[in-house]
């Protein structure tokens, strides 16, 4: 059963105790000038014990090694699941404040629109790898593939329309998705396996490095299904109108352009499919078919189990300490008293330093 030190480099104190005890011998002695002293003088009460000296070093030691943390490594544990590899892409563009959605009586902008879509996805696929990567007009990876799902969600909850530049850059979007669907460790004949991608936007393609076909031909390629999600209504819409303080003052009326072609095209190519977010069976539909692939095998958890031996050094270690130093502190003591009764009640002597 091996043993570790978790903060190795407190051992190097141990190489200070030699020094500080050699520099403890080199400090000068206590002289005793007082008259007839020779004829009193105890060597064994004047002499200095060297036990508590070494009771107090040995508890040094002990105090420096249970701080390095010494530990008992029992086992090592990998824990494997089988589950999915989702990278979401949502689309952060300022038109995606357009609310031209309603629910019990209330606005909703597209984003407000998604939030359910994104949040299912998140919270309810529990054994799926999941990684967001938002764009406008650029593209930017908000978190890579991640099992904390408790995390993703508050990631989730600071997004906001507008929040990266003016733009929709959708074949960025999915561009820079893809990159962080690349590992061989789940290649098989050149394809990726069991990774999709989830593409939720409101508008055409206006800008960006990537085109949406150059990113379909490039997922086509690696073998990554890309299910599209489009949000937002064709025609005329209310868009709010902000000031610079960020206060609404009211709405002004502008034409939406929903490219369902385009999202489509990028469904069938790459083997996936085209949903609506207000139609009512959208997340159920896009789970069942992504669930219909076959699933891949990952490590979910790495870990040791270790056992802590710090209070096997620490408690021993620190009554060695008090235990020296009470001896010393006794030891001088008497000796102070013994000299005071040699003398019928005054000191003896005088220490002084020479």
């Amino acid at each position: 059963m091996p043993y570790i030190f978790q903060s190795p480099l407190w051992l190097f104190a141990l190489l200070l105790l030699p020094l500080i005890l050699w520099a403890r011998g080199r400090r000068q002695i206590v002289a005793w000038i007082v008259p007839f002293a020779a004829a009193w003088h105890r060597p064994s009460l004047a002499s200095p014990s060297r036990f508590p000296v070494m009771l107090a070093t040995l508890g040094a030691v002990l105090l420096i090694v249970a701080m390095a943390r010494p530990q008992r490594v029992e086992d090592r544990r990998e824990e494997t699941g089988k589950g999915y590899d989702l990278m979401l892409a949502i689309d952060l563009s300022p038109s995606m404040l357009a609310e031209d959605y309603e629910k019990d009586g209330q606005w909703m902008n597209r984003l407000q629109a998604l939030s359910p879509i994104i949040k299912a996805f998140i919270n309810e696929r529990k054994s799926d790898r999941i990684g967001i990567t938002v764009f406008g007009g650029r593209a930017y990876t908000l978190a890579p593939l991640t099992f904390d799902h408790t995390w993703l969600a508050k990631q989730v909850e600071r997004l906001t329309p507008g929040l990266v530049e003016d733009g929709t850059a959708i074949g960025d979007g999915l561009g820079v998705a893809l990159s962080r669907l690349e590992q061989n460790a789940h290649t098989e004949n050149g394809k990726r396996a069991g990774a999709f991608v989830i593409l939720l936007t409101d508008g055409a393609n206006n800008s960006g490095a990537l085109t949406p076909e150059q990113a379909t031909t490039l997922a086509k390629s690696r073998g990554i299904p890309v299910y599209t999600i489009g949000v937002g209504k064709q025609g005329i819409v209310r868009m709010p109108v902000y000031d610079r303080e960020g206060r609404k003052q009211g709405y002004r009326n502008v034409r939406s352009e929903l490219d369902e072609n385009s999202l489509r095209y990028i469904a069938a190519e790459t083997g996936g499919r085209y949903f609506k977010a207000d139609a009512s069976d959208t997340i159920e539909s896009a789970f069942k078919a992504i669930d219909e692939a076959r699933k891949i095998e990952f490590q979910v958890k790495s870990y040791m189990l270790t056992t802590e031996l710090f209070g096997w050094f620490a408690v021993p270690g620190a009554a060695l300490v008090f235990l020296g130093a009470a001896l010393s502190r006794f030891r001088r003591e008497v000796f102070s008293q013994n000299n005071v009764n040699a003398v019928g009640g005054a000191p003896a002597f005088t220490p002084l330093r020479q």
